[in-house]
């Protein structure tokens, strides 16, 4: 009976390590990409549905404010009806804010109405909504019900009080939830043909934005992200949708009316480049694996124990040190001093790869820059060891409007177009992030209040002049902070910077703001 013979034995074991070998190394650095991109992707729309959730509470307040101003101004000439015709006239007109504007008075009875297409003057009022706002006497936000008109609408309302504090009636506007109407207007749609969505539901977990319109009006309480919201929470999870699909999805809620935002891309769209990478990756190492293979079969029927050696640490050849033990195998002939090289050469690439895709799990996918988590970590480095930093947070001005007008493929060029920018101006030792969306950060580590002052208007002055991918130019507000002089914390710091940024967008965007 004969045994297997030894250049076979070793044929198998080269064979099944550098197979092994190959998998391990593409499977592990395409698990860590995967992470990443789920973790980059999750922080971009819990943002973005922040962003959203936000925009509606100042869109609600700012109602608010208006009708409160109406029902001041007419609280002393509720019978005079052209003056009211005048007033709903005014408040549907002035920003389009509302569908319908309505005035009635205590009773409920219709006052006047605009627009006047709207044929109910001189009826009561007996919606949900209205009966709510009548009874209250305080300002309301209805929940979805159908009015007289057939309409599914949501009834905002503010009190008429006389100046001895007699409740008179209200103002009021409603919103079509199934028309053209603000909703679209503040939450645009994504123009990206991928499957990514926002909607929006109210506190009972019904939709009542959805860019596909049948959807308004269902009730989607089973989805766990929507429960998320209707109990108040903010934050990013992967879920399956209705349909079935996975999503990666951010929430937030809008605390004006108790709704919820949510923002959602496909995972399946989400991990696409991560499989296009795995593609180039085995593409690019099949030749050498391939020259490798035939090299060591030619190899083996000549060689016996250095060769059994080498395959013995190829098969742990995931181990970087291994490769520097190779290195003091003795290769007393040719053959297998050349194969030893070939091993080494191979094994280089492949941990090569493994230390590029580590790299990639530390840096925003879409700019290149440093990405939130590690950012994350080298700001609690720093603070644990005490270092004095500064940060510029800052946000690119009306960058809605750039991907509404010219779609999101220009609005990710631009957003690389900042990050080069970005880089261009720091100095040596400072690290460029992406904090989410269209906010980034740069950490200024040993940095004054001055300097970074100064990188920052650099940056801003620079940007501005220069000719953005969208052909206009596009501008930046940033905020400045300083530690240990302005905040003793990381999270107190970013908050202080992004106070500052606040002031600088409302004192007209353009400019840098140094905390206080």
């Amino acid at each position: 009976m004969h045994g297997v013979k030894l250049k076979h034995l070793i044929m198998g074991v080269a064979l099944a390590a550098f197979f092994f070998t190959s998998i391990g190394s593409i499977w592990s650095g395409y698990r860590m990409n995967v992470d990443s991109i789920k973790e980059n992707t999750l922080e971009t729309n819990r943002v973005y549905a922040q962003k959203l959730a936000s925009t509606a509470d100042d869109y609600l307040n700012e109602a608010f404010q208006i009708l409160s101003y109406s029902a001041k101004q007419i609280s002393t000439r509720m019978d005079d009806e052209q003056v009211l015709f005048k007033e709903t006239d005014r408040l549907k007109m002035q920003n389009q804010m509302f569908n319908s504007v309505v005035i009635t008075n205590a009773e409920g009875l219709v006052l006047a109405i605009s627009p006047p297409s709207v044929d109910i003057k001189g009826e009561v009022l007996t919606s949900a909504g209205a009966k709510e706002a009548l009874a209250k006497k305080s300002p309301t936000i209805s929940k979805p019900y159908e009015a007289i008109t057939g309409r599914l609408i949501i009834f905002m309302s503010y009190p008429i009080f006389s100046a001895s504090n007699e409740y008179l009636g209200m103002v009021a506007g409603s919103i079509y939830l199934k028309e053209p109407n603000i909703f679209k207007t503040l939450l645009g749609e994504h123009y990206s043909k991928d499957g990514s969505y926002v909607y929006v539901v109210d506190a009972d977990g019904r939709i009542i934005y959805h860019q596909d319109p049948a959807r308004i009006n269902d009730v989607v309480t089973e989805n766990k992200v929507v429960q998320a919201v209707m109990a108040g929470k903010s934050g990013d999870q992967l879920v399956e949708n209705t349909k079935g699909i996975e999503m990666l999805a951010g929430y937030s809620t809008v605390t004006a009316a108790g709704w919820g935002v949510v923002a959602q891309k496909p995972l399946q769209v989400a991990l696409a480049p991560s499989f296009d990478r795995v593609e180039e990756f085995i593409v690019k190492s099949i030749p050498l694996m391939v020259i490798s293979i035939i090299i060591v079969l030619w190899a083996a029927a000549r060689i016996a124990n250095p060769l059994q050696q080498l395959a013995t640490l190829t098969e742990e050849s995931l181990d970087s040190k291994n490769v520097d033990d190779l290195k003091t195998v003795s290769g007393w002939y040719y053959e297998a001093n050349f194969l030893k090289s070939v091993l080494i050469r191979s094994l280089s690439f492949l941990h090569g790869q493994i230390t590029f895709f580590k790299d990639q799990s530390t840096v925003d996918p879409l700019t290149g820059v440093t990405n939130r988590r590690t950012m994350d970590a080298l700001l609690t480095e720093w603070l644990a060891k005490k270092m004095p930093h500064a940060i510029i947070l800052l946000d690119l001005d009306h960058f809605k409007s750039v991907n509404d007008t010219y779609g999101h493929a220009v609005g990710d060029k631009v957003l690389q177009f900042l990050a080069r920018h970005m880089e261009s101006v720091v100095r040596e030792g400072d690290v460029c992030c992406r904090y989410g969306g269209e906010e980034f950060i740069i950490l200024l580590p040993n940095a004054t209040a001055q300097e970074a002052l100064q990188i920052a208007e650099q940056l801003r002055t620079r940007l501005a002049q220069a000719d953005s991918p969208c052909g206009r130019s596009v501008t930046l507000s940033a905020g400045v902070a300083v530690y240990p002089e302005m905040a003793d914390t990381t999270e107190a710091l970013i908050e202080a910077a992004d106070s500052a940024l606040y002031l600088a967008k409302q004192a007209g965007r353009n400019q840098v703001k140094m905390a206080k």
